[in-house]
This record gives C-alpha cells, sequence and structure tokens, in this order.
C-alpha cells in the first residue's frame, strides 16, 4: 500500500464514483463533488475514500476467525503459561505487534536461514518478506517495513539503537551487506513487501519470508504477530516448561488460590514464575527491577524531550513537557495530580510515537499507561518502596495474562480495548497490589478499569500511532487510578461483574467487531480527521 493511498482520498479515482450498494447514485455523486471541491479550495484532505449518503454504508465485513491451530487460540485450553520476561518486552516503538513482532519474526527467519546447508546457501540471490492484513494496511504508518529489515541485519528489539531505525526514515535507499554463508546479500527497505491488506489469514498480523535462489525458494516461513511483541509460525511448538505451582487460567481459579493458601497475587505469580521458568526469585526480582528502571527512565525521557513535532504526515505537535509544567502550577490540588499522571503517560507515550525503546505492558500503542503510574508511584509521586513497585508489577502481569490467556492483547484481533482496556486493567491492579490491598480488591480494581474500555476500536489516523493512541494512555491512565479508587473505597463482595466475566465480554466484543476498527485504519478518527 502506497502512503499517498493511505493518507489522501482522490476523488478523480473512478471507483469514487461507483456509489455503494444500497446508497442513492445521484446523492452519493453529489456528496462526492461537494468534497472534491472542498478539498481543492482549502487544500485539505480528508483519509475517507467512501461517503456515507442516504442510507448506511455496508459494514466492513469482519475478518475470518483466527485459525484454530495457533497456540495463542489453543492457549485457552490450559492454565497461563506466560513468564515475565516474556510479557514486558523493552524495544522500539510505536507498536508491539507492528514493530517489535515484525523484528523478532525477522531475526528468527535471518537465524533459520544462515543454518541451511552450505549447497544451498551457494545459491542464495535474495530475500523478501511479506506483509499482509493489518501489518500492510497501517505498517507504513507503523514502521514496520524498517523493523523488518533490522532483524533481517541481526538487530534485536531490546538492543536496536533508535538512531538506526530514525536512519531508515530519512535515507531510505539505505543497503546493507547480510551474509548467508559464503555469499553476502545487500539487503534495503525494496525487500520488505507490502503484500495483501485483505485476504483469508490465520491470523491479522501474518508475514512471510522467503530466501530466495533465482526463481527457486530456498526456505519459506509463515509468521504471525500475534500481539504484545509475541510472534508464532506455521507448525509452532511452544516452548516447554515447568508446571505452575499454582495453575489457574481465570481470575476465580487465581483468587481461590490466593484465599486458600493466605498468599497475594504477587506472591502467587512469583511462585509460579519460579516453577514455570527454572529461575530463581532473586533473578525474577532483578528484571523486574529492570523494567521498573527502563519504565521511569522512559517517561523521564518524554518530560525532557524538547517541543517539537512527531513524525508522519500528521504533525502532531508533542505536549507532555508542557502539560506537566501547566499542571505543577494548578492551583487545584486534586485537578494537579490529574493532570501529573496524564503529563507522565503522554510523555511515555510520545516516547513510542517517537520509535524510541518502549516497555510493552502490554503493547507499544498502551506503553504510556503503566509506566506513568509506575512513575507517579515512585520517584515521581508517592515514594513507594521499589520492592512495593514489583509486588504491583506482578500483579499487573497477572492481568495481562489473562487477557492475553482468554481473549487477546493485539490491536488488529480485538480493536483498542485489548490494548488501552488490558493496560488501564493492569495499572489498577499495579496500584491496589503496590497498596497492599487484598487479591480481590486488586481483582476488583482491574475489571472497572477493564469494563469501561470494552468496545473501544483501534483507528489510528494515517496508520501512525498517534491520533488517538497518545491521549489514550493518558485516560487509560486515569481511569485505573479510578478504578481502584472505587474498588478500594466498595464494599469487595457487593462487586456485581467479575473480571472473568469482562474478559469474556471483550473477547465477545472483539469477535463482533466490524473488521475496519481493528487497527486497519478503515473506519473511526482514520477516516474523519482532515489533514492539511
Amino acid at each position: 500500500m502506497k502512503e499517498n493511498e493511505m493518507n489522501d482520498a482522490t476523488f478523480t479515482d473512478p471507483e469514487l464514483k461507483k456509489a455503494p450498494e444500497g446508497v442513492d447514485r445521484r446523492a452519493f455523486l453529489m456528496r462526492s463533488a461537494t468534497i472534491g471541491a472542498a478539498a481543492v479550495m482549502t487544500g485539505c484532505t480528508t483519509q475517507e475514500k467512501t461517503a456515507q449518503v442516504g442510507g448506511e454504508t455496508p459494514a466492513t465485513p469482519a475478518p475470518p476467525p483466527l485459525a484454530a491451530d495457533l497456540n495463542v487460540v489453543k492457549k485457552a485450553k490450559g492454565p497461563v503459561m506466560t513468564t515475565l520476561d516474556e510479557f514486558y518486552k523493552v524495544g522500539p516503538g510505536p507498536s508491539s505487534s507492528h514493530t517489535i513482532g515484525p523484528m523478532r519474526i525477522t531475526y528468527d527467519f535471518y537465524q533459520k536461514a544462515s543454518k541451511l546447508p552450505a549447497d544451498q546457501l551457494a545459491k542464495v540471490t535474495g530475500l523478501k518478506v511479506h506483509l499482509f492484513g493489518s501489518l500492510s494496511a497501517t505498517g507504513l504508518g507503523h514502521g514496520t517495513e524498517r523493523a523488518s529489515l533490522a532483524g533481517i541485519i541481526g538487530k534485536e528489539p531490546a538492543t536496536v539503537e533508535p538512531e538506526f531505525l530514525d536512519s531508515l526514515v530519512t535515507k531510505p535507499d539505505q543497503t546493507f551487506p547480510v551474509k548467508f554463508g559464503d555469499k553476502t546479500l545487500s539487503l534495503s527497505l525494496k525487500d520488505i513487501v507490502y503484500d495483501a491488506p485483505k485476504g483469508d489469514f490465520p491470523h491479522p498480523n501474518t508475514m512471510t519470508c522467503k530466501l530466495m535462489g533465482g526463481d527457486t525458494v530456498l526456505l519459506e516461513q509463515e509468521y504471525y504477530s500475534v500481539g504484545g511483541g509475541f510472534i508464532e509460525w506455521k507448525g509452532y511448538e511452544p516452548p516447554k516448561k515447568g508446571a505452575p505451582k499454582y495453575p489457574y487460567s481465570t481470575m476465580k481459579e487465581l483468587l481461590d488460590h490466593a484465599e486458600k493458601n493466605k498468599i497475594s497475587i504477587a506472591q502467587l505469580v512469583m511462585a509460579n514464575e519460579m516453577s514455570v521458568s527454572g529461575k530463581s526469585e532473586a533473578d525474577i526480582n532483578a528484571f523486574a527491577d529492570k523494567i521498573q528502571t527502563a519504565m521511569v527512565n522512559i517517561v523521564n525521557a518524554g518530560l525532557k524531550a524538547p517541543p517539537g513535532v512527531l513524525p508522519g504526515p500528521i504533525k502532531l505537535k508533542t505536549k507532555a513537557g508542557e502539560v506537566y509544567k501547566r499542571a505543577l502550577d494548578d492551583k487545584y490540588e486534586k485537578q494537579r495530580g490529574l493532570g501529573i499522571v496524564s503529563a507522565y503517560a503522554l510523555a511515555g507515550s510520545e516516547e513510542n510515537a517517537r520509535g524510541h525503546l518502549v516497555v510493552t505492558a502490554p503493547t507499544g500503542g498502551s506503553a504510556g499507561v503503566i509506566p506513568a503510574l509506575v512513575f507517579v508511584l515512585g520517584e515521581g509521586g508517592r515514594k513507594l518502596s521499589k520492592e512495593k513497585i514489583r509486588s504491583g508489577l506482578l500483579a499487573a502481569a497477572a492481568i495481562g495474562y489473562l487477557g492475553k490467556h482468554n481473549a487477546t492483547l493485539s490491536g488488529a484481533e480485538g480493536g483498542c480495548q485489548a490494548e488501552i482496556g488490558v493496560a488501564s486493567a493492569m495499572g489498577a491492579a499495579l496500584i491496589a497490589q503496590a497498596h497492599d490491598f487484598p487479591p480481590q480488591v486488586v481483582a476488583n480494581a482491574a475489571e472497572s478499569s477493564l469494563q469501561h474500555h470494552l468496545g473501544m476500536t483501534c483507528d489510528p489516523v494515517a496508520g501512525f500511532v498517534q491520533i488517538p493512541c497518545i491521549e489514550r494512555c493518558a485516560f487509560g491512565a486515569v481511569k485505573a487510578w479510578t478504578g481502584f479508587m472505587i474498588a478500594s473505597n466498595e464494599i469487595p463482595a457487593n462487586r456485581r461483574v467479575d473480571f472473568d466475566t469482562t474478559v469474556n465480554a471483550m473477547a465477545l466484543t472483539a469477535k463482533e467487531m466490524n473488521g475496519k476498527y481493528k487497527e486497519t485504519s478503515e473506519g473511526g478518527l482514520a477516516v474523519s480527521v482532515t489533514l492539511c
């Protein structure tokens, strides 16, 4: 897909002269002419390529269901087996599924391709990466082609230099030598192909990698970026792990374990981390502290960044620093607190939009929520100890695990409810656990926050993770605090709706949501915002 096809409505396109089925043709043509004239007079364009006139435009069909053999589908049949180092991943923004996932995929393919027999490698003439579905539809705005190229040439998400990714924007014609045995290929962005955005794919984020020897395919692998930076491939078998000490696949099972054993959710998660991963408590604590430090650094970097304009055609101006400064001067104390939390979330999300390093919590698009809350609980506000915040991160992970296990974390699969909704629920659990509230309050706080994100669509303008994504992180952080406040002040047993019910509702909503609201930039704000 070409960039101008994503950003501009070309009203001279013959296809636009055809009225959608069920729409009066004359009214359609009149409105198209009016829109076209307005565009000429104002110099503004809209991304909307079809008009709704005289009735409703036929709904975009929902994408096909996920393939039954994907592990992300099969996983719901057993207990939660995800671990912290799989869940909280450091990598470049702006999207865990469109940036971190593809980089991990192409890095994995290169490792497999480089291990082919020498006689096969001697035939190598080229390598192509094909992007499908949502990766094709919004990959330009997400930098998917840059991330994919970075993986091929040996760069990993946690250590890739943001400056390198930025250089691919300013110098898109660069070539890079990549060795396959005794052969060296010169690869560039031209080797990343934006293929069909629509089709019967196993997952909305599907991509294929092909190593070519002339017209012969020497190695081909189909991959899926299933959300939160998690990846699978055709024939994928999950790594072998230990059995969890307290097996659970629902919040009810988790709470039953916690009540029976008189432990907190954080303690339960720690026991399972040790038994599933085989790591020591000290190792797990060290990793959680590293993630906590990374989140603090992300917020600080976003607050200190000079005012500017984010990459892409939207020309969106940054505001985290200004919101923070003005919030500090607010004469109303409680209002000041809301402004500061919002500023922290904007700071983290703007770093994501710049393509700088972020932490998936659970995704890149929602990467401003949890860092904001970690920061305000720690050095940017309440000054809770590192140990308290660490326990909060463990409890937050349990919420994210259940969202992944029983629904989805992918905006391309479930809309923004799967990203900001889950992040906000995680944030509410983080706050409650860090303040030592009992497990039922932690669960109630998470439920309240997720419930009030149900149905949120993923509609990034121009395919960039900026509008509405950046401000949604601020609202997600504030809603997390609201969810915590309600849960910590109500009688816990009086809550009528439980967390499992709300996750099931999210999964059902995702299944029934119109496909154009699933990170395709075909609906909502993506076709309503005018770019000048």
